[in-house]
């Protein structure tokens, strides 16, 4: 098979490995695989939590990418695979633990894919492995990248692996894709966004700080894979984001949407340091997730914002507005009894 897929080459009813269904990102790339027309077989953990696998559970099988042996089972008689599983907190006590399948586990998947004869590979990467403007404009695909971009044990993961995968893609047909930050239906866990949307809605976000990010809506992400499976060329990264937004303007639209008021403060980013550094100690002690810690500040001082540009001419991604993806969510989140 040629780097540049025609749509109309991949036969309807294909085997698809999607890795990390279980998840928000994962299971709706998967829901899209099967409408879509291709046979889907999703791995889980034995600690996976399988809500998102509603209509999916007889094509679950064992996988965890700190375990090689449990590879070649899952990817057995497939076609594709759709790599979207990573271990995604923004904060750890051990990065050497998320390292290990972040990176490592990846690696070592896609190694696996090749050997058991899957034609290409589809690698979920991040935004957070790209660089970042030093005016806050839309940063792209050739964006320069700096260490100083890389704040957080799950950014140098994701950065780190891409550059591995990126020398692999030369022995192999893989395709990189960069999701931003998604909002919808489906966040059962929920992820950091999904929370603080969660908590937005409930009027428990009473100030912000001034900071921005690029929101789209995880049906949107979950299409850009599969036209980055069709049409994407081996090697190459594709951003799926969606809208740029402040901070203080998502909040506005959440509090708009759940008929609240939109919260007015300002956070400064210096004062709130000593207490984030107090909290990611308390965190080391307990183990319990901090609210807040030092890295999360310091990526709050760049624009995470990104241009689509590239996904949308060579891909045909066609992102909808950010007011789809909250409206979508908090749908969601009612549904499932999370707001009242």
């Amino acid at each position: 098979m040629t780097a540049q897929h025609e749509e109309d080459e991949l036969a309807q009813g294909d085997l698809v490995l999607v890795t990390g269904a279980t998840g928000f990102v994962g299971a709706a790339v998967a829901k899209a695989a099967r409408a879509a027309g291709y046979r889907v077989r999703v791995t889980a953990r034995q600690s996976s939590d399988r809500r998102n696998l509603a209509g999916l559970e007889e094509q679950a099988v064992y996988l965890d990418l700190a375990e090689p042996d449990s590879f070649p089972a899952a990817l057995k008689d497939c076609r594709y695979l759709l790599h979207v599983a990573a271990d995604y907190r923004l904060w750890v006590p051990n990065e050497a633990a998320m390292r290990k399948v972040n990176i490592d586990g990846s690696i070592a998947l896609l190694r696996a894919a090749q050997r058991a004869g899957v034609e290409r590979s589809i690698y979920t990467s991040s935004v957070a492995a790209l660089g970042l403007t030093d005016d806050g404009s839309p940063a792209d695909e050739t964006t320069l990248i700096l260490p100083a971009h890389h704040v957080g044990a799950y950014k140098r993961s994701k950065y780190d692996a891409e550059q591995e995968v990126r020398r692999l893609a030369q022995e192999q047909d893989i395709v990189i894709v960069n999701p931003s930050t998604p909002i919808g239906p489906g966040d059962v866990k929920p992820t950091p966004t999904g929370q603080m949307v969660l908590d937005a809605a409930r009027g428990k976000m009473p100030a912000f700080v001034d900071t921005g990010l690029n929101v789209a809506h995880v049906d949107d992400v979950a299409a850009g894979h599969l036209l980055a499976l069709t049409q994407g060329r081996s090697g190459e990264g594709y951003i799926l984001g969606g809208e740029d937004l402040m901070l203080r303007d998502l909040l506005a639209l959440v509090a708009e949407l759940s008929g609240r008021a939109a919260p007015k403060l300002r956070l400064p980013l210096a004062p709130l340091m000593p207490l984030a550094w107090a909290m990611e100690r308390i965190a080391e002690r307990t183990g319990k997730t901090p609210l807040m810690t030092p890295d999360i500040l310091r990526m709050a001082k760049k624009k995470m914002f990104f241009s689509t540009h590239k996904a949308r001419t060579e891909l045909g991604y066609a992102p909808r507005p950010a007011r789809q993806a909250v409206e979508d969510a908090l749908i969601w989140f009612r549904k499932e009894g999370r707001l009242t």
